[in-house]
């Protein structure tokens, strides 16, 4: 019985349907600049005392590329190279305008791509 109680205590409660929400996705092809990243980001938010949800990580993409090591006689001879692309999501519930314009300023390492969407 008690523990049933615990568990629904920490269930976190789903925003307000009319609730603004910012939705930042990191992408980078190195996981610890994407990391990094999603680190200053959150702590950027939290400054201006937002909500944060996440960085919840999003599936890897991988992309693969199969070539020929010689140009013209060995086809049995190949390489094969890959991309891996990591992504993390960032919900920011509530934004004011100061999160907004600390975000814009923010410098983060290049290899680094950010999408921001108001949802």
């Amino acid at each position: 019985m008690a523990e049933t109680t615990k568990k629904a205590s920490r269930a976190k409660r789903a925003p307000e349907p009319g609730a603004a929400k910012l939705r930042l996705r990191v992408r980078g092809y190195d996981h610890a600049l994407v990391d990094q990243s999603a680190k200053q980001i959150i702590d950027t938010a939290l400054r201006f005392e937002a909500t944060v949800v996440g960085p919840i990580p999003l599936p890897t993409d991988i992309s693969r590329f199969t070539v020929n090591r010689s140009t013209f006689v060995d086809k049995n001879a190949r390489e094969q190279f890959e991309m891996r692309t990591h992504k993390r999501l960032i919900d920011i519930l509530n934004p004011n305008p100061k999160i907004v314009d600390a975000l814009t300023n923010l410098s983060l390492p290049s290899g680094v791509a950010i999408d921001v969407r108001m949802v």
